[in-house]
């Protein structure tokens, strides 16, 4: 149930930081700035840790094969190197909701196409959807503007395909959306009209189109706003290309309400589709899955097990194999008492079997994926299911968090390298120690990153085992001691004193932790723990303080509620908060025990404004305020000045000074002229460079960012869906 919960909280977190996005003006990701100095990116390497929503094997060209996520873009498998290569990484700060892809679709007669329905949210704050199209596999790709919006990251995203080429005409395209009808292109996606005499009625509340599968020269499309009831209609077909009819005989019921997914085996000449009671991946408690010979309009309801009792569950994704008759592959979904599986039959549905029971899974490679647990979980949130055409027994599904492949239908293990979708919220870099780099995620925890290229050896931080982490905190005189917070198993606040490696939940945490756990702060020398609590729906509370490593607690009535504490990194017994509701830096002289106003008429109305404090220097702050531009403290916080070199910081941090320099290098997310860019100063903002390009843009990226105290040049950066991205001068 922890990654349920968990991952509902990152589409909330992700639609506040996206309601606040919308209100910057005349930001542009086309701008072009000056170059800067020659910089390689790449992943942090963790392995998956999203939500795989689609995968899709090349019909005609063997070894290659599309993935879909929900907020971290789509990508392309290459065989031969076994890697994921991401293709949706220049999409820049301005198309933000263009990372959540929506649906994909290739053509069988012409390989190198592909398509992609790209939105992340359908909400009104949103941008409307796009659809990219390519022509060398998704090396690049040109751009067409939707008058609609779509939903990547919406209830429902796992099912589909949403998006067809059509089998009758390759320069033509089908496009169901979840609240404007079908849409149509005659000319490869470059326009699109409404389909005006497709029957269902479209809601504004509601799926839509759920799916569009061909079957032979017809297109089917699955309707995901039917009631249940013995009338209701879930399943259209055209047979011409032109006029749409309701598939006669169809199963209905709560088990079959809404259709999820749908294979067709070309061989048996037979249509298979999931069905479930709610769209997913959350809520579902029933299912089927029912079988449709065409050319009879005979149904067969083939469903392997039936949900019931305690053990209720949906069904998700469904394969064929291209190469044997009557031989398909279906997912269960939601199903959190059994654990979900995969169900296989070579017989049309007449028997199956369940691929979890002899399955020996080997997460070796992402020790995360076992979740604080001894062994690994066969997975959950399976609604991508695929079979390679060109070899019976390689099949792959999706999870919350990863894809698994498997060659011999027994051993599995994630086929993920390259594919990077955490949603990331904090980063530190330590100045001595194993590890150059601590995490702290949404649905992962925290992680201890002893190498950048291969996944934490010891997985998410346990003791307690986080879902989603709130905040990290190293205290900076002695960095063996961190500190994290967040909604765990065994408490919602811990300590490490070995740099982050092992970690022991806090003796006692205050009642309201149990609800809203925020950020944390610790003192330079550790003897101080600030612990901020904001619910998730915004509701603001009094902070707490401990003295002892968190056995008791006292609250903090001067400190203002909801800020993030911030610690002087010179003088353990100094502490900062910037007030975001009234725009005043407030500051604590007497180790946290009592804040008073300082400096006060700062920009104000936003709670994401950040305040970060310069290493090794007590009261130098700097104050990141979005458009409102970037203002510095020498004094404290008793004065700021605005930064006259950029007019807009979303996020800041400190690295290693320059050669010969005596300031840290300063990078952050911000405009110094017209492009939303990363930038690093190696003269105290003075000037700024510009260290990413137009391919490695990576959508929002305002959350966090920090160079590394050891390696001059090096920056860490958080994503929202892109993983962590690292990069370094070449």
């Amino acid at each position: 149930m922890l990654a349920s919960r968990l991952s509902r909280r990152a589409v909330l977190a992700g639609t506040a930081a996206a309601a606040a996005l919308t209100a910057v003006p005349g930001i542009t990701a086309k701008a072009h700035a000056a170059e800067a100095p020659s910089y390689r990116w790449r992943n942090a390497t963790i392995g998956g840790t999203g939500f795989v929503t689609g995968v899709l094997f090349h019909p005609s060209v063997r070894g290659l094969a599309y993935a879909r996520t929900d907020i971290g873009g789509a990508y392309r498998w290459d065989d031969r190197t076994a890697r994921w290569t991401p293709l949706t990484d220049q999409l820049g700060w301005d198309d933000w909701n263009l990372l959540g892809v929506e649906a994909l679709a290739v053509d069988p007669a012409h390989p190198n196409r592909l398509y992609l329905a790209v939105g992340t949210y359908a909400q009104s704050w949103a941008s409307n959807g796009a659809i990219l199209r390519s022509e060398d596999r998704g090396a690049t790709w040109t751009r067409t503007d939707l008058a609609v919006k779509l939903g990547g990251n919406e209830d429902g995203r796992g099912a589909g395909e949403r998006l067809l080429v059509d089998p009758r005409d390759s320069d033509t395209l089908w496009l169901g959306t979840r609240h404007d009808g079908l849409l149509k292109s005659a000319d490869r996606g470059a326009t699109w009209a409404a389909v005006s005499d497709f029957p269902a009625v479209a809601s504004a509340s509601g799926q839509g189109v759920t799916f569009l599968v061909a079957v032979g020269r017809a297109v089917y499309a699955g309707w995901g706003d039917g009631d249940g009831s013995a009338t209701a209609v879930n399943l259209y077909r055209t047979t011409d290309g032109s006029t749409w009819e309701t598939v006669p005989g169809q199963p209905t019921g709560t088990s079959a309400k809404v259709p999820i997914r749908a294979a067709y085996d070309r061989h048996a000449r037979e249509l298979y589709v999931t069905y479930a009671d709610a769209p997913g991946p959350n809520g579902q408690a029933a299912g089927s899955v029912h079988r449709l010979a065409p050319a009879t309009g005979r149904w067969t309801d083939v469903t392997p097990v039936q949900p019931g009792g305690s053990d209720t569950f949906g069904y998700g994704g469904v394969a064929v194999d291209a190469r044997r008759a009557g031989t398909v592959v279906v997912s269960t979904n939601n199903r959190w008492a059994a654990v979900d599986t995969l169900y296989r039959t070579t017989d049309g549905g007449l028997t199956w079997t369940s691929l979890k029971d002899s399955a020996v899974l080997d997460v070796s490679e992402t020790p995360f994926l076992k979740w604080g647990a001894d062994e690994p979980k066969f997975g959950w949130w399976i609604q991508a299911v695929a079979v390679d055409p060109y070899d019976s027994k390689h099949v792959v599904y999706g999870t919350g968090a990863t894809l698994y492949g498997t060659r011999d239908l027994t051993h599995w293990a994630p086929r993920i390298r390259g594919l990077e979708e955490t949603s990331v919220i904090q980063l530190i870099s330590p100045p001595v120690g194993e590890a150059h780099l601590i995490s702290a995620s949404r649905d992962i925890g925290v992680m201890y990153h002893e190498r950048l290229t291969a996944s934490p050896s010891r997985g998410m931080a346990t003791n307690p085992v986080f879902g989603s982490a709130t905040g990290i905190a190293q205290a900076a005189g002695r960095p063996a001691y961190v500190v994290r917070t967040g909604w765990g198993d065994n408490g919602n606040g811990a300590y490490s004193d070995d740099g982050g490696r092992t970690w022991a939940p806090f003796a006692a945490q205050p009642s309201i932790a149990h609800d809203a756990p925020g950020p944390i702060a610790t003192g330079a020398d550790g003897g101080t723990l600030l612990w901020s609590f904001v619910h998730w729906d915004g509701t603001k509370y009094p902070a707490h303080r401990s003295a002892d490593n968190g056995a008791t607690w006292t609250e903090i009535s001067s400190f203002p509620k909801g800020a993030t504490p911030v610690a002087d990194p010179a003088d353990p017994t100094l502490f900062y908060a910037y007030d975001t509701d009234t725009g005043t830096l407030y500051a604590s002289t007497d180790s946290g025990l009592s804040f008073t106003a300082r400096a006060g008429g700062l920009p104000a109305g936003d709670s994401q404004f950040q305040l970060v404090a310069a290493p090794g220097r007590s009261g130098d702050l700097w104050l990141s305020v979005k458009w409102n531009g970037l203002y510095r403290s020498e004094d404290g916080g008793a004065s700021f000045g605005k930064v006259a070199s950029c007019w807009a910081s979303y996020t800041l941090g400190f690295g290693r000074p320059a050669p010969g320099a005596d300031y840290p290098a300063i990078y952050q997310v911000g405009s110094t002229e017209t492009i939303t860019a990363v930038y690093r100063s190696d003269d105290e903002a003075k000037t700024w460079a510009r260290i990413n390009d137009d391919r490695h843009q990576w959508g929002w990226t305002g959350q966090c960012i920090t160079g590394d105290p050891r390696v001059y040049g090096r920056v860490y950066l958080a994503t929202n869906g892109r993983g962590i991205q690292y990069g370094e001068r070449i």
